[in-house]
């Protein structure tokens, strides 16, 4: 893996890091000006979208435990399993595809609750 791929994961790990402390703040300057996220419930939303709808006004999440992160030129695939504060949990994987040192696009491929 070289320099960027491993920028890359380690900002990975700073946006998953900042969506369990609840700070988007940290993670706008992590995103394109032109960044998508599309999910089974969202198909290429906007930045605007993807903060109205995607993070909570409330704490949701206990831990995100990153299993599998594996940089692949301009993409990262990351395989998570989120523990839910009311005690559920589920694995997601994620395809996070940078243009530069930004992320451009999300794509979320929803798993099972555990």
């Amino acid at each position: 893996m070289n320099s960027l791929e491993n920028a890359r994961c380690d900002t990975v790990r700073r946006l998953f890091a900042a969506y369990v402390a609840q700070h988007p703040d940290l993670v706008e300057p992590m995103l394109a000006l032109d960044f998508t996220f599309s999910s089974p419930r969202d198909d290429h939303i906007d930045r605007k979208r993807y903060f109205e709808r995607c993070w909570p006004k409330e704490k949701v999440f206990r831990d995100i435990h990153i299993e599998h992160l594996v940089a692949d030129g301009n993409d990262v695939i990351v395989s998570y399993r989120a523990e839910k504060m009311d005690g559920g949990s589920f694995r997601n994987v994620e395809l996070i595809h940078f243009a530069g040192d930004r992320i451009a696009e999300v794509n979320v491929y929803f798993g099972r609750n555990l």
